[in-house]
């Protein structure tokens, strides 16, 4: 969603580099372009005026480092007031003071409540241990209550049997008590919402907060929909005085203006972002990180954090050890493989590395592996279990069968089962204390790059044109791979040709 914005405020600071020292002039210039910036991506323009104000004054104000560059330090001060205007820290969930807790979805419709509804309950299950119970309140629209119905069984998660001819109200406050029964921690209210706001909408949403008194109001807002969404934050806050904000359609292409605005306009913290459709993608806001992806300085920390919460610590041991003993199967593989999607976008967690944005601007529209990753499990799938676990036993016959069964023609087939016994050995040298070994050539396709050397899976490598042999391309020097008796021939062509000259 900030790529744009990114651009934009990276070529500005690229203006900062040049710099010998900050004076009022140079720094006025430079935050005319962060302003534009800021305005194309839809962030409100007072909020706007504020920022670029607050950054001049802070910029004019500090004592230019020796150590640290003009362009550094500029960065170093829009860094600080991004994280302000964001929220300053992440705001966690106050569910304290009632048993079963509860929280109050509310929004305009078509914003995400009834997902984000689901998410929540997975999210707070997984990461606080509370049993929820979900509870449909929108009673005008039929379908919202199967949704969710639908999603509560997905979840394996019990839900409030509401239907269409019952009170909002009546179903929350209801709710509450079976939740209580069924031994529940945690009830979630998806009430219902308008393609605008009017006043029958509002008076039932204050009658079920002061009926069911949830101890969490969040406002649920479409991240693409930019400034309106902020509008209507703040006449939402006015009626319920929501507790916190949470922003869907995160991984969007809208602008972003949203995110950067709505916490200055309304006062409300953004708690929560969905990133996905998936039920799991669903994150807290913390702000500090979110500024450090505008500013394409990564976020490892997330990136952390989606991999500890994927990865298991004694299977990973487990899965060491076998690759040390060379034991490390097609079985395996595809494990890690389908473990790595569960992370998102190769796309999304490159830019998460600090750097690789810039990187990624550099390669133009290198489109990353991810066909590459599908076709190789597809072939994978197409193996039998013993198959997967003895690579050995793929004849030439089987290997027909399996470029057949996965609609890839045989030599994708040769090539993965190829790559992974370099890779194989490549990882027994490594984790079994022995010399490391040359790295393979990759070739295009399942291979291409560094993806098997580092036993990633074949497609994960570098674009091609970026080969194995060096990082910029470059080939091995060809007097390498000359054979013995090449030179040797070398040398008697050159011999005779003396020989003749001292003759003539």
């Amino acid at each position: 969603m900030f790529d744009s914005l990114t651009d934009r405020l990276t070529e500005t600071f690229r203006k900062f580099a040049g710099r010998a020292r900050l004076d009022e002039t140079n720094i006025q210039e430079g935050l005319r372009d962060v302003r534009l910036a800021l305005l194309e991506a839809d962030v409100n323009f007072k909020v706007v005026k504020d920022f670029v104000e607050r950054v001049k004054q802070r910029a004019l104000g500090q004592e230019v480092l020796k150590s640290v560059s003009p362009g550094q330090q500029v960065v170093k001060v829009v860094h600080d007031e991004l994280v302000d205007l964001l929220g300053g820290t992440n705001t966690a969930l106050d569910l304290r003071g009632a048993v079963p807790a509860s929280i109050m979805l509310v929004g305009l419709q078509g914003s995400g409540k009834t997902t984000t509804a689901a998410k929540l309950a997975l999210f707070l299950r997984r990461e606080k241990k509370m049993k929820p119970y979900l509870v449909p309140a929108d009673v005008y629209r039929p379908a919202a209550i199967d949704q969710l119905h639908t999603l509560a069984r997905q979840l394996d998660i019990p839900a409030y049997p509401s239907t269409p001819d019952m009170n909002p109200v009546d179903i929350c406050v209801d709710a509450v008590e079976k939740a209580r029964e069924l031994g529940c921690t945690l009830v979630l209210f998806d009430t219902a919402g308008r393609l605008h706001i009017d006043e029958p909408l509002m008076d039932e949403l204050v009658a079920i907060r002061r009926g069911a008194s949830p101890q969490e109001i969040l406002f649920v807002a479409d991240a693409m929909t930019g400034q309106d969404a902020v509008t209507v934050a703040q006449s939402f806050n006015e009626r319920l005085d929501i507790t916190g904000v949470v922003l869907t359609k995160m991984d969007g292409d809208a602008r972003g203006g949203a995110a950067l605005s709505i916490k200055s306009v309304t006062g409300k913290p953004i708690k929560f972002v969905g990133l996905g459709e998936k039920l799991s993608e669903l994150e807290i806001f913390h702000p500090d990180r979110a500024a450090s992806r505008i500013l394409g300085m990564g976020d490892v920390l997330t990136l952390m954090e989606k991999a500890q919460g994927s990865i298991d610590a004694a299977e990973a041991e487990a899965l060491t050890r076998k690759m040390a003993k060379a034991q490390f199967d097609l079985e395996d593989f595809r494990t890690q493989m389908r473990r790595l999607k569960t992370l998102g976008s190769l796309d999304g967690l490159l830019k998460m590395i600090p750097g690789v944005s810039q990187l990624r601007a550099k390669l133009g529209e290198v489109s990353m592996p991810e066909k590459e990753l599908s076709r190789t499990e597809a072939i994978i799938n197409s193996m039998t279990m013993d198959e997967r676990r003895r690579p050995a036993i793929i004849n030439v016959s089987r290997r027909t069968r399996i470029a057949k069964g996965s609609g890839v023609d045989l030599a994708a087939v040769n090539q993965l089962l190829k790559q992974f016994e370099q890779m194989n050995k490549m990882m027994k040298k490594v984790l079994g204390g022995g010399k490391m070994p040359a790295m393979p050539k990759m070739g295009k396709g399942l291979g291409q790059g560094m993806g098997a050397g580092m036993g990633l899976p074949p497609g994960m490598g570098l674009p091609p044109g970026m080969g194995m042999d060096g990082m910029d391309g470059s080939q091995p020097s060809a007097k390498k791979e000359l054979s013995k008796k090449t030179l040797l021939a070398r040398k008697k062509k050159k011999l005779s040709k003396k020989q003749r000259k001292k003759r003539s």
